[in-house]
């Protein structure tokens, strides 16, 4: 007798139909199931899909860029602030350089200048002048022991006057000092005090003793005068 039906022996009954119900179910228990076959066609076709796909997945994530690698790339090509600074530095260290040897060029240019200047500050003065001397050395040549007093005097008078238009053009220009003028400490010089003539010249210039003289606008030599008390 199988072992099934020495399981049911007692609590089944023994007829063929019981018998068969019984063999079918215990068959279906202790079978175990067949996983179907796949034919070798299907599966080559399902294995290349797997690897298509694996491929493709593959594919993607190379294709998918890096940001971390890009950052880093991009921080390494940008210059640091250590860099801009030494740069910056450099750049106006060149710009204060160029200056200061211009700055210096320009010195050095404006103290020669100054100096050829002052040697010919008084060229136009002497030019003027020489014809005042040439003047000089003619009436020195005309005058002889014979000579007449008036002729004389006309040609020093003449000299004289050409002397003061010529040192007028150049801007100078005779202090007026006349006797009765208000004495002015910032353009005469009291060299004495005599009694005034008139009660309304005291504290006033009454002569001149050394007339004073104007460079322009500027005194060059104050008037020495006598003033009234």
């Amino acid at each position: 007798m199988p072992y099934w039906h020495r399981l049911c022996v007692g609590k089944i009954v023994d007829s063929p139909i019981s018998m068969k119900a019984t063999k079918a179910i215990f068959q279906k228990i202790f079978t175990k199931k067949k996983t179907p076959k796949i034919p070798l066609d299907m599966q080559d076709i399902e294995e290349d899909k797997i690897n298509a796909t694996e491929e493709s997945v593959t594919t993607n994530e190379s294709e998918v860029p890096n940001n971390n690698t890009e950052e880093t790339a991009v921080e390494a090509e940008m210059p640091s602030e250590v860099e801009l600074l030494k740069a910056e530095v450099a750049d106006l260290k060149d710009k204060y350089l160029r200056l200061y040897s211009d700055f210096d060029n320009q010195k050095r240019r404006n103290s020669k200048e100054k100096l050829e200047l002052m040697k010919t500050a008084n060229e136009d003065l002497m030019t003027a002048l020489l014809p005042v001397l040439d003047d000089f050395e003619r009436a020195q040549k005309a005058i002889t022991p014979t000579s007449e007093i008036g002729n004389i005097v006309e040609g020093i008078n003449l000299i004289q006057t050409k002397l003061q238009k010529t040192l007028e053009n150049k801007g100078l220009n005779v202090m007026k000092t006349e006797s009765g003028t208000v004495f002015n400490t910032e353009l005469h010089e009291a060299i004495t005090q005599f009694a005034a003539p008139s009660e309304d010249l005291k504290g006033k210039v009454i002569d001149t003793a050394e007339k004073g003289y104007f460079l322009q606008d500027k005194v060059i030599r104050f008037a020495k005068v006598i003033i009234g008390n």
